[in-house]
């Protein structure tokens, strides 16, 4: 299942880099600044990762877009709703949105969709990623995966394991994990992150996947045990913490990504344009620092990489949603 953002781009993306630069340099709006500020919408709430991301970002992305960047969350259904307002946007690069996993997951878990998640978008850039990790309570005996693997398959479906909710990133996380070892456990969805780690940490439930930026300080004071890190590789943040895939399961590998997005239609000169400051943006040292301080990795991709990323996680999402029968109403 190993499908993770590429970490070199190739010649044709460093070309294609150059073409956006060129092209940010070239438009005066870009260049000498707009009276219209750049609208960003995110799907999730206030304070969520996606969120903590954007507004570490924006004064970057104003600076180079020339434009004032307004954040504007739209929580609700899992995404759709913030996501929903992106695609019936004008096309004019004034609104775009910023979207994570959820995006591609939601076609194959909700019933029904408003909207088409892979053709009424017009991808600009998979940024970059947020490493998850495969946390225990201390009290279960298992420090690493070939541990917790032999204990799930000694006792299959004694042991529970949490998510932030059905069908999120973090159930899946967790699914991959069940499906590549060949091990059962019940799944426990809550309401959130919060209430998911309160209960990790009392021992209600003794497994989950979260975010590493969010978990890092319960994992240096012992009140929960990192089992792996879910990516192909270790993350500077952690470099202790080794992967799943080296502890045995090398066919797995998930992260959270975050990416760049605005309605279907936009004019081509306008993408390379607002991917251009996207790049400029992120790799400003301002900006940078505040990524290595949250745990996130910055690796922005080209549109056209950024559409073919989508196709191939939506796909990936879509087999194991169908083999773990994971339905939301």
């Amino acid at each position: 299942m190993t499908n993770t953002l590429p970490l070199k781009m190739n010649r044709r993306a460093v070309l294609g880099l150059g073409a956006s630069a060129a092209a940010l340099a070239a438009c005066p709006a870009f260049a000498q600044g707009s009276d219209k500020p750049i609208r960003l919408i995110l799907p999730i709430s206030a304070g969520s990762g996606v969120d903590t991301i954007a507004r570490a970002a924006a004064p970057a992305l104003g600076k180079a877009f020339g434009q004032p960047v307004v954040i504007e969350n739209l929580p609700g259904a899992g995404g759709i709703t913030g996501a929903a307002a992106i695609v019936k946007a004008a096309p004019d690069g004034l609104t775009l949105g910023m979207v994570s996993n959820n995006h591609v997951i939601n076609p194959a878990v909700f019933r029904k969709m408003p909207f088409d998640a892979i053709n009424d978008i017009t991808p600009i850039s998979v940024v970059g990623a947020t490493p998850l990790v495969l946390l225990a309570n201390p009290k279960l005996p298992a420090k690493n995966v070939p541990e917790l693997v032999a204990l799930l398959r000694a006792k299959p479906g004694a042991y529970n394991y949490a998510s932030s909710g059905n069908g999120t990133i973090i159930h899946l996380a967790g699914e991959m994990f069940m499906d590549e070892a060949g091990v059962k456990a019940r799944h426990i969805p809550y309401k959130g992150t919060g209430p998911m780690m309160t209960d990790m940490i009392g021992g209600q439930v003794e497994l989950g996947v979260v975010a590493l930026p969010a978990v890092q300080s319960h994992i240096k004071s012992g009140a929960l045990r990192a089992i792996g890190l879910c990516g192909a590789q270790r993350s500077p943040a952690a470099p202790d913490i080794p992967t799943i895939a080296e502890q045995g399961l090398p066919n797995y590998a998930v992260e959270g990504w975050f990416a760049l997005i605005g309605p279907a239609k936009m004019q081509p000169a306008d993408v390379a344009r607002i991917h251009a400051a996207v790049v400029a943006a992120f790799s400003s040292a301002e900006v940078r620092e505040a990524m290595d301080k949250q745990g996130n990795v910055v690796r922005p991709t080209t549109p056209e990489q950024a559409a073919g990323y989508f196709r191939s996680e939506a796909a990936r999402y879509a087999a194991l949603v169908k083999k773990a029968n994971v339905t939301v109403e």
